[in-house]
C-alpha cells in the first residue's frame, strides 16, 4: 500500500491537513491477483507473494489453479472461476490453498470479473488470510456488542461535534432514539443542557489529544423533562491506526442517585447551620418582640423571601386559647422580615397590630390543628386563603408569591401562633427538607417565646403592682413645690423596689423619701411597698429622721433578709431647713440660685435589714429657690463610667435652678438613663416656695 498523501475534497479537511489513508487494508494484509479468460496469472501484488510464497516471477503467466490449488480441488476451482468469467457473477468465500512450500492455508477470496477497453475479460481475485479476517471480525463483533450492551452512554461525534452514532443506553438517557441523534449537535439533541460547556471541552480534546475525565453536568432530558439529573461524561480523541483524527468518542454514566445524595448532604449541612445560626441568635433578650424579630431575620432569605411571626393575641395576654372549626383567629403581628419584597411586604401586618383572620385561612387553620400548612406552587385562587383580605391577596399576587409554608409556634404543648413563610425571589417551592427547617427553627423559638411572653407577664405584672404602691402626691405641698419621676427597668429586665414618697406632715412640714430595696421581681416590689406603709406610719409620729430610720432597719431585719437603701428628710417651712437621715443611700444634692449645685455631706450609714448600726441627722439649711435633688443609684451608675463622673454630670445638668421642676425631671431621665439600664429609678425634687 502506498503511504502517500492525498489531498480532501469533501470539505472536511481537518486543520492539521489532509488526510493520510487508513491502516485498515494493511491490517487485513489483501492481496490482489489477476487472472486473464484462460486462468494465467497477469497481475500479482507483494501481498500475494506473502500469502502464497510464490515471488512475482514465479507466478506470472502460470495457471493460478497449478500453483495455489491441491489436485483434488481442481475440478471445483475450475467450474468456479468458469462462473465467474461467463456470467459475471461474483464469488465469495474460503478456500483451502496451497503454498509454494506445501502448507494449506485457509484464505478467504473476493472474486469478481474485469473487462477492459477492448473488451477483453480477467478475474480478479482479492484474498486475505482466513484467520486475520475472523479476527477482525470477531473484534468488531465484540466492540458492536460492547456498545450495544454497555449500561453507560456511549457516543462517537465526528469533528464538527455531529452524532455519528450513539448506543441503546445513551437512548434511554436521552429518551430519544438513535435517528434524532445522528447528524445533530448536542445543543439540538439536549436543548436543556449546558451545551456550552460540553462543547467547549470538546473541541479542547479535538485540540490537543488529551481526554478529558468525569466533567459533572445537570440538567433535564425528554426521558424525565420533570427533575433533574446528573451525569458524568468522558471525552477522548478518535484516531486511526496511522494517526487521522476521526472525531470524538463520549461516555456517559448517570450519577443521579449521587448527585441527589450530595443534594440531600448539603441541605442537611445547610440546617444544621441555619440551627445552628438560630441557636445562637433566637432568645438573647426576654424580650417578646425581639425574639420574635431575631425568629424573622434567621429564617430570611435562608429559608424563605419573606418571613412573619405571629402570636395569637390571648397567647399575648397571657391565657389560654383554643379554636374551633368555624372560629376566626385573632393574630397579633410581631415580626416581619422581608428580602427584595416591598409588595409582600405591604401585604404582611405591621408589627403590633392585632388582626383577625377568618376560619378558612391558612393560617387560622395551622393554629387550630397544629400543624403545618405548605402550599408547594401557589395558584391565584390561594392567595385569598393565604392573605387576610382582598387588597393583601392583590399584593401578594402583584409581589409573585409561588410557595407558602405556616407552621405552628408550640411550647409546652400549647399553641402560640405562627411562622409565616413565602417564597418569591428563590425560584424553588418549599419541599419536605424546607418543612424540616421550619418546623425545627420553629421549635427552638416558640420555647423562647413562650419564656419570653411569661416574663413579660410578669414584669408586667409586677410594674403594675409597683406604680400601685407609689404615691400621687400634689405638685405644692407645705412650703415645697415638688416633682417626682418613677423611670423602670429595660424590657429585659425585672421590676426594682425602687420608691419615693411624698409625706405631708403637721405645722406645713413635709417629709420626703426615696429609697431602693436591693433585689427585682414581685419581691422586691412587695418590700418596697411594705416599708412604704412603715415609713408613712412612723412619719405620722414626727419622728427624728435618724430615729425613723433605726424602727425601719428593725422592721426591714424582719422581711426575708430583704436588704434596703433609703434617704428620709422632713423640711420645716418656718425655720428654714432641713433635717435629713441616710441609711446606705447616695447623698442628695442641694441646688442654690447664684450657686454651683453639690451634693450634700452626709454620713452614710447602714443600709436598711443591716441592724445595730446607729443612725445621725444632719440638719441643712433651705432657703426659698433652693432645690433638694433625691435619686436612686439607676439614674447614675453604669458599667461604663465611673461613679464620681456621672455624679459630676448630675451636678453639670443641675445648673440652672430656674428650670421648672418637670423639665429638670425630664432632663436627668433622659440623659444619663439609658433604655436599656437594667436598674429602675426613682426621682424626687423639691423646691422650697417663699413663706406666705
Amino acid at each position: 500500500m502506498t503511504s502517500a498523501r492525498s489531498p480532501v475534497t469533501d470539505g472536511d479537511q481537518p486543520p492539521g491537513g489532509p488526510v493520510r489513508p487508513s491502516g485498515l487494508l494493511d491490517v487485513l494484509n489483501v492481496a490482489s491477483v489477476v487472472l486473464d479468460a484462460q486462468g494465467r496469472v497477469v497481475l500479482w501484488s507483494p501481498q500475494a507473494e506473502e500469502l502464497f510464497g510464490y515471488a512475482a516471477q514465479e507466478a506470472l503467466g502460470r495457471y493460478a489453479a497449478h500453483i495455489m490449488v491441491h489436485e483434488q480441488h481442481f475440478d471445483l476451482v475450475v467450474k468456479l472461476f468458469a462462473d465467474v468469467m461467463e456470467t459475471g457473477q461474483s464469488w465469495a468465500g474460503a478456500f483451502p490453498v496451497r503454498r509454494k512450500d506445501g502448507t494449506t492455508r485457509l484464505v478467504e477470496f473476493r472474486n469478481m470479473r474485469l473487462l477492459d477497453d477492448r473488451g477483453d475479460v480477467y478475474a480478479l481475485g482479492l484474498c486475505a488470510d482466513r484467520s486475520t479476517v475472523r479476527r477482525l471480525e470477531q473484534d468488531v463483533a465484540l466492540s458492536t456488542r460492547m456498545v450495544t450492551q454497555s449500561p453507560i452512554g456511549l457516543a462517537v461525534l465526528d469533528t464538527d461535534l455531529r452524532f455519528v452514532s450513539v448506543n441503546p443506553a445513551l437512548e434511554r438517557i436521552n429518551g430519544l432514539p438513535a435517528e434524532a441523534h445522528i447528524g445533530r449537535r448536542l445543543r439540538e439533541v439536549l436543548p436543556d443542557l449546558d451545551a456550552d460547556a460540553l462543547e467547549a471541552s470538546s473541541r479542547q480534546v479535538l485540540e490537543t489529544g488529551l481526554p478529558v475525565v468525569d466533567q459533572p453536568t445537570v440538567g433535564r432530558t425528554p426521558a424525565d423533562p420533570d427533575r433533574d439529573h446528573a451525569w458524568t461524561t468522558s471525552l477522548y480523541r478518535l484516531e486511526d491506526t496511522v494517526g487521522n483524527v476521526l472525531g470524538l468518542a463520549a461516555s456517559v454514566v448517570d450519577i443521579t442517585e449521587q448527585y441527589q445524595a450530595g443534594v440531600e448532604a448539603e441541605a442537611a449541612r445547610r440546617r444544621l447551620a441555619v440551627i445552628a445560626d438560630a441557636s445562637a441568635r433566637i432568645g438573647t433578650t426576654l424580650e417578646l418582640d425581639r425574639t420574635a424579630h431575631e425568629l424573622a431575620d434567621v429564617a430570611v432569605p435562608e429559608l424563605a423571601d419573606v418571613a412573619a411571626v405571629d402570636l395569637l393575641d390571648a397567647v399575648v395576654e397571657g391565657r389560654r386559647t383554643s379554636l374551633g372549626p368555624a372560629e376566626s383567629a385573632v393574630i397579633r403581628a410581631l415580626a416581619v422580615q422581608a428580602k427584595d419584597a416591598p409588595e409582600a411586604l405591604r401585604a404582611a401586618d405591621p408589627p403590633g397590630q392585632i388582626a383577625r383572620y377568618a376560619p378558612d385561612r391558612l393560617v387560622t387553620e395551622c393554629v387550630r390543628t397544629a400543624r403545618p400548612v405548605m402550599v408547594e406552587r401557589v395558584r391565584p385562587e390561594d392567595l385569598p386563603r393565604i392573605a387576610r383580605s382582598a387588597e393583601a391577596a392583590e399584593l401578594l399576587a402583584a409581589a409573585g408569591v409561588h410557595s407558602y409554608l405556616a407552621v405552628p409556634l408550640i411550647a409546652r404543648g400549647e399553641v402560640l401562633g405562627a411562622l409565616d413563610l413565602k417564597r418569591i425571589r428563590n425560584p424553588l417551592p418549599f419541599g419536605r427538607d424546607d418543612l424540616l427547617l421550619a418546623r425545627e427553627l420553629a421549635a427552638r423559638a416558640a420555647v423562647q417565646i413562650d419564656n419570653a411572653r411569661w416574663y413579660q407577664n410578669a414584669r408586667n405584672t409586677a410594674l403594675t403592682l409597683q406604680r400601685s404602691l407609689l404615691p400621687s402626691h400634689p405638685r405644692l405641698t407645705g412650703g415645697l413645690e415638688v416633682a417626682s419621676r418613677y423611670q423602670p427597668a429595660g424590657a429585659t429586665s425585672e421590676v426594682g423596689g425602687d420608691w419615693f414618697d411624698v409625706i405631708p406632715l403637721e405645722d406645713g412640714k413635709t417629709a420626703l423619701v426615696v429609697g431602693d430595696v436591693m433585689g427585682s421581681g414581685i419581691n422586691a416590689a412587695a418590700t418596697m411597698g411594705r416599708l412604704r406603709t412603715a415609713t408613712n406610719t412612723l412619719a405620722s409620729l414626727d419622728l427624728d429622721p435618724a430615729r425613723l430610720l433605726e424602727h425601719l432597719d428593725k422592721i426591714t431585719s424582719g422581711l426575708d433578709q430583704a436588704i434596703a437603701t433609703c434617704v428620709y428628710a422632713v423640711h420645716d417651712p418656718q425655720l428654714g431647713q432641713c433635717r435629713i437621715a441616710n441609711a446606705g443611700h447616695l447623698p442628695p444634692a442641694r441646688v442654690r440660685p447664684g450657686r454651683t449645685p453639690e451634693l450634700l455631706d452626709l454620713p452614710t450609714g447602714a443600709p436598711l435589714g443591716v441592724g445595730g448600726v446607729a443612725f445621725s441627722t444632719t440638719t441643712v439649711e433651705i432657703c426659698p429657690g433652693d432645690q433638694l435633688v433625691f435619686y436612686t443609684d439607676g439614674l447614675v451608675e453604669t458599667r461604663r463610667h465611673s461613679l464620681d463622673e456621672r455624679l459630676d454630670m448630675l451636678l453639670t445638668l443641675l445648673d440652672a435652678p430656674e428650670r421648672p421642676l418637670e423639665e429638670v425631671c425630664d432632663l436627668l431621665l433622659s440623659t444619663l438613663h439609658h433604655p436599656d439600664n437594667h436598674d429602675d429609678v426613682a426621682l424626687l425634687i423639691a423646691r422650697a416656695r417663699p413663706q406666705e
